[in-house]
């Protein structure tokens, strides 16, 4: 018997679908930056900007501004440039900061352009009744059709497998290469349309109707047109709303109070609408008003450059503030099959006898658990699959009733099985069973393996090893979670010696072993209870309930529909520990947020130092002490404000977008570093900014 050839690589000719659709992108990509240019304009009309009270605020000053400069134009009035100026600087502060959000969305709907290329209206073979199958397109399936997918053709759309495994090209959703099996049945059943199968054939049952498939449900999602504000961006909003209404009501008192003081001075002069309005701009905190729905949004953008869907910003949110991390065992901390890892001979037995005996045993099981037999004896003592067309061989098929394979050859009588299965057949055939095969038994069976019997008739072999494999780096990754103050817990239906074996092993920081949906489900809810956050992270429609009670549920796309369904993050990559990547970013949005808060309150102090001596030094000329900076004129000091203002939100969208440094430590140790930088920083930075540009000005002879 021949063994089974690779499967074929994608064939570039026959589909025209990216290898990887959530690349990173370059930070100021020009097309996206033309896209974004377009949507600042757009989104200067009011409905829109109401939903940001601060830059409608400065939208409204910039209007009533650059009415009250045309009226001075027509009337011919002095200190006409002088508006102007200011006007046109309100202006631009508006279209920074719709710039700064529109750069943001413009990424994502760069993502969503390049997913929709990846949209054909295929053809597909739906199944009839008695056999017989129709070619239709894609677009006419509906949910609970079958359809007939075999090697070369697009699946049509999302389903389950429920006849038949075939390996499948889902680099159109993952951007990895490498083919995937999905059979029916298990937790690998779920297909996604638009990937390729590449070699044998499956019935779909289509559980999705035309718009509604997950590559659709993508492209609205990487869009963000229906990116919901989180709890903790609403509350800073309302605190920037609540700022900016303090503010105006400052402000608007200042012009009864102007004209109160120059009457009682009999000097002086008010305050125009021009510098009243220039005023509260300063003061007000447009700086985070005006990157606040980028900083969201980008957080967003950042989770997607890990290949990992969020369905809202809340969930990226959350990640940050993850405590409790449940991780499910199977396909997520372990490969997902267990393999054969050692060859264990019974005692005067060889183990390249016993290899041999049970590859050949295994050629006729179909589990993943047979196949990784064949490749042990392969690579180990480099047994090759062979031809036995020409032999009288009677293969026995791997069955769940009598737990065994085998194959009849030469008049031999292999066997492969479950312990118990083979003992009993070896009885059956007069052979015994040695004390020292029982002791490697229960040895392995406490190690959290599977000791798989081997016979030849009456003639013990041995044993084969087989185990969950832990994935690759899993324990390394795990001690960085922990020295985020994560706490990792591994959640099976394994019995506790195989589960504490397993999390020994990949290093969590504990288990819950024999879990039923309803265990996972209450062991987080017990973790909210307590005040924390939970993230988790599964990939079978057992975890579906626990993904939708945890704040963070990660589902792998590798998973069942349900799953994904569940979560509110689909990690395309199907690697659990990308949950790491996921937190930091999480980290990172909330950080950024609050570090851009903070500047944007720190820096107003420089302009309280510009504005106020500007607007009443010539009433009380005690006040010209406060112009420290030494600017020239009053309108040299009100124009450098506003221009500093308008400038600092375009220079700061490059750190919106990318967001603030992360690195893991302590919470206080991250509250000093970023007081100092962006506290003090904010502080005294426009010091020096409002002062350049009052002598740029004063060169250009512009104020």
């Amino acid at each position: 018997m021949a063994t089974a050839a690779s499967p074929p690589a994608a064939n570039d000719d026959t589909t025209l679908l990216p290898k990887k659709l959530m690349r990173a992108r370059p930070l100021f990509d020009p097309p996206i930056v033309k896209r974004a240019l377009r949507a600042s304009f757009a989104k200067l009309n009011p409905m829109t900007l109401v939903k940001n009270p601060v830059m409608f605020v400065v939208e409204v000053g910039a209007a009533l501004t650059t009415l009250l400069m045309l009226n001075d134009v027509v009337a011919k009035a002095p200190a006409t440039e002088f508006e102007i100026q200011i006007a046109l600087w309100l202006w631009f502060t508006v279209l920074f900061a719709n710039f700064a959000e529109a750069m943001a969305e413009a990424r994502g709907k760069a993502q969503a352009d390049t997913l929709r290329k990846t949209k054909t209206d295929s053809l597909a073979k739906r199944v009839l009744s008695k056999g017989k199958s129709e070619v239709v397109a894609a677009s006419q399936l509906r949910a609970g059709d079958v359809v007939l997918c075999e090697a070369g053709d697009i699946i049509p759309g999302d389903g389950e497998v429920i006849e038949g495994i075939a390996t499948v090209d889902e680099s159109v959703i993952t951007g990895e290469s490498a083919p995937v099996i999905r059979e029916s049945g298990g937790d690998r059943s779920a297909v996604t349309g638009g990937t390729k199968v590449l070699s044998d054939s499956i019935n779909v049952q289509i559980t999705s109707n035309p718009g509604e498939t997950f590559l659709d449900r993508m492209i609205a999602l990487v869009e963000g047109a229906e990116r919901q504000k989180t709890p903790n961006e609403i509350a800073l909003n309302i605190l920037i709303a609540g700022l900016t209404i303090i503010f105006l009501l400052a402000v608007v008192t200042l012009q009864p109070f102007s004209a109160f003081a120059v009457a009682s001075a009999h000097a002086g002069s008010i305050p125009s609408i021009a510098v009243l309005v220039s005023l509260l701009v300063c003061l007000i905190p447009t700086t985070i008003g005006g990157l606040l729905s980028a900083i969201g949004i980008a957080g967003m953008d950042r989770v997607m450059q890990h290949n990992v869907l969020a369905m809202s910003g809340k969930a990226v949110e959350a990640a940050g503030d993850v405590n409790t991390l449940l991780l499910d065992k199977t396909g997520t901390i372990t490969l997902g099959n267990r393999q054969a890892v050692e060859f264990i001979p019974a005692a005067g037995v060889k183990a390249d006898e016993l290899a041999d005996a049970a590859q050949l045993s295994s050629l006729a099981d179909e589990t993943p658990e047979g196949r990784s037999i064949v490749v042990l004896a392969k690579a180990r003592y480099n047994l090759r699959g062979r031809e036995m067309s020409h032999q009288d061989a009677r293969f026995i098929p791997f069955s769940a009733y009598t737990r065994m394979s085998g194959v009849d050859l030469d008049g031999r009588t292999l066997r492969k099985g479950a312990t118990e299965a083979i003992l009993r057949f070896v009885k059956e055939h007069g052979g015994r069973v040695p004390p020292d095969f029982l002791e490697a038994s229960d040895r392995v069976s406490r190690s959290g393996g599977t000791p798989l019997a081997v016979a030849d008739g009456g003639r013990l072999l041995g044993l084969v090893h087989l185990k969950d494999i832990v994935k690759g780096g899993m324990r390394e990754r795990l001690a960085q979670l922990r020295a985020m103050g994560i706490r990792s817990v591994m959640i099976t239906g394994d019995n506790p010696l195989t589960a504490a074996a397993i999390a020994n092993e990949a290093g969590v920081d504990d288990f819950l072993a024999q879990a039923t949906p309803q265990d996972k489900l209450q062991y987080i809810r017990q973790e909210q209870a307590g005040g924390r956050l939970v993230a988790m992270t599964g990939d079978g429609t057992n975890d579906a309930p626990a993904l939708a009670q945890a704040d963070v549920g990660v589902a792998m796309n590798t998973g069942t529909m349900a799953a994904k369904e569940a979560g509110n993050m689909v990690d395309l990559d199907s690697n659990p520990t990308k949950l790491l990547e996921i937190v930091a970013i999480g980290k990172q949005l909330l950080m950024t947020r609050g570090a851009l808060t903070t500047f944007s309150i720190a820096n107003d102090i420089a302009k309280y130092f510009a504005i106020i001596p500007a607007m009443f030094m010539s009433t009380y000329p005690v006040l010209g002490e406060l112009n420290i900076m030494r600017l020239h004129t009053p309108q040299s000091a009100v124009l450098s404000a506003v221009i500093f203002n308008a400038l600092i939100i375009i220079a700061l969208v490059p750190l919106a977008l990318r967001g603030v440094n992360y690195r893991p430590e302590a919470a206080a140790s991250l509250l000093r570093r970023n007081l100092m930088i962006y506290g003090i920083g904010g502080i005294i930075a426009p010091f020096p900014g409002i002062w350049a540009i009052d002598q740029i000005l004063h060169w250009l002879r512009l104020a």
